[in-house]
């Protein structure tokens, strides 16, 4: 139950620097009376967890760990559990690959840098592409001419759609 007045009168007098400056703490701090388990004292088990394609440890108390390593469908979760297939991961590098230079994302073209025939060099800007408020610039992978580019301002395009070629 809250009893400070600065809880409970009217007007409501907490502020965002409150708990900094007036917060007088008359709170009693936690004691644990020794038959449970603290944190430091209670079993462990690291789990390794993929996250956006980066395998990551993770360190969970051990009744944790065992639900989250149990494969869906598991009858028990056993020792001879069998372990879930890896399936592949598309993973989102650079999509140029050959003369095609195709989107690594979906978005909205916001510039069109070159247009149809142009000389490029390698790292030269061909479009800039819009996705969640943030521009990303597409580079040119390789020196050649620009051919069958297919970007226009405003258009939208989806991931791996090829913008242009860039040919010797």
């Amino acid at each position: 139950v809250v009893t400070d007045p600065a809880f409970t009168s009217d007007p409501f007098t907490i502020h965002t620097r409150w708990i900094e400056t007036e917060f007088t703490n008359t709170i009693t701090p936690y004691t644990p009376t020794g038959t449970e388990e603290t944190e430091e004292t209670a079993p462990r088990e690291t789990v390794v967890v993929e996250v956006g394609g980066k395998r990551l440890e993770v360190s969970l108390p051990a009744f944790l760990g065992a639900a989250a390593a149990a494969a869906p469908g598991d009858a028990g979760g056993g020792s001879g559990a069998k372990k879930p297939k890896r399936k592949a991961v598309k993973k989102s590098g650079s999509a140029a690959s050959g003369d095609a230079l195709a989107s690594p994302m979906q978005g909205t073209i916001v510039k069109v840098a070159v247009a149809e025939g142009d000389q490029v060099a390698e790292g030269d800007l061909v479009v800039v592409l819009e996705a969640m408020k943030m521009e990303q610039p597409l580079n040119a992978h390789r020196a050649g001419t620009i051919k069958g580019l297919a970007a226009d301002v405003g258009a939208s395009i989806t991931a791996g759609a090829v913008i242009c070629e860039i040919k010797d």
